[in-house]
């Protein structure tokens, strides 16, 4: 059972779950600058920066990259007050390297603190007072107790009518292919909101083409599919309609957390009123936005900055935030 609140819930509109990392991100000259990641992390700045009201869960070590991350939220807005803090386990790290095949991770979170989440670090009235939930198959995949601890938010959110939103992140690294494709599809079975990318959507369903691998996703009983294309840009159905929406052409430098920066600005776009595909079109442009600069949540543009965004990349004015 998860343990009572402290105190009185706050009213967010989006509470993320999951486990925050610190970058360590690679430059031309072989040095590395210290940044932060996490794909429900950087979902969270996403969504913040983008106006929503957002709170975070997690458990961070006691340690100075610990500090860092609890500074970055709290300097975005982000609602702190269920970030618990663990003595004795690190807080985890990545490193990322680049080369003429792209950017590769390194990770060194064996053992993190956010590894050792258990049902206990829970805030149930937090949760259900919450619009959205949103979390992460890495999650799932880290270990036993934080898979529980994403089962047991997930039951308090469809219990109290939040509604749920999971990224399908599939990392081989941390679990077998055949159990990964089971709890992932099992899980969209009780999520309002998918949001695939179609690289991992191909292997996880067998299909190819995205007209299918949506179609199979509603199938499971999600109400709203996002199926991101990279670059190419996303497609975004509900039971009832369903649209494409093309990529922006930009000077891309870096797509490290662009998916998860489509995730935050996409949820924050719901919790406003937007209806999906407005939502989703918004997204489409701050998520090819952020792959202009390097770094996963160094990247995340303000509404500022995308106001700014130069004419050249084919956003009407007419559609800037």
């Amino acid at each position: 059972m998860s343990s009572p609140d402290p105190a009185p819930a706050t009213h967010v509109d989006l509470v993320c779950l999951g486990e925050p990392l610190v970058e360590f991100d690679q430059r031309e000259d072989g040095s590395f600058v210290q940044g932060h990641g996490g794909d429900t992390s950087n979902c969270a700045i996403a969504a913040a920066r983008m106006g929503a009201r957002v709170g975070y869960v997690t458990c961070l070590g006691a340690d100075p990259f610990g500090d860092s991350l609890m500074t970055l939220w709290q300097s975005q807005g982000i609602d702190t007050a269920h970030v618990s803090r663990k003595p004795g386990f690190p807080t985890g790290i990545y490193f990322v390297t680049h080369d003429r095949n792209g950017h590769h991770f390194t990770y060194y979170r064996k053992g993190s603190a956010a590894s050792n989440m258990t049902a206990a670090d829970i805030p149930a009235n937090y949760i259900a007072a919450a619009k959205y939930l949103h979390v992460s198959a890495i999650s799932q995949a880290i270990s036993k107790t934080a898979a529980a601890t994403v089962k047991r938010a997930m039951e308090i959110a469809n219990a109290n009518g939040t509604a749920i939103s999971y990224d399908t992140n599939l990392r081989l690294a941390l679990w077998p292919e055949e159990r990964a494709r089971r709890v992932i599809h099992e899980t969209l079975e009780t999520c309002q909101i998918a949001l695939p990318s179609i690289d991992e959507a191909r292997l996880l369903t067998g299909l190819d083409r995205p007209d299918r691998i949506v179609d199979f996703y509603l199938g499971l009983g999600t109400e709203v599919v996002v199926l991101k294309l990279g670059g190419d840009g996303c497609v975004i159905a509900t039971a009832d309609s369903r649209r494409t929406l093309e990529g922006l052409k930009v000077d891309t430098v870096d797509a490290n957390g662009a998916g998860d920066t489509y995730a935050g600005t996409f949820l924050a776009g719901l919790a406003s009123g937007l209806n999906p595909f407005d939502a989703g079109s918004h997204a489409n442009r701050v998520a090819a936005i952020s792959t202009t600069t390097a770094g996963a949540a160094s990247s995340i543009p303000t509404r500022d900055q995308i106001s700014r965004y130069p004419l050249s990349t084919g956003i009407d004015p007419e559609d800037r935030i």
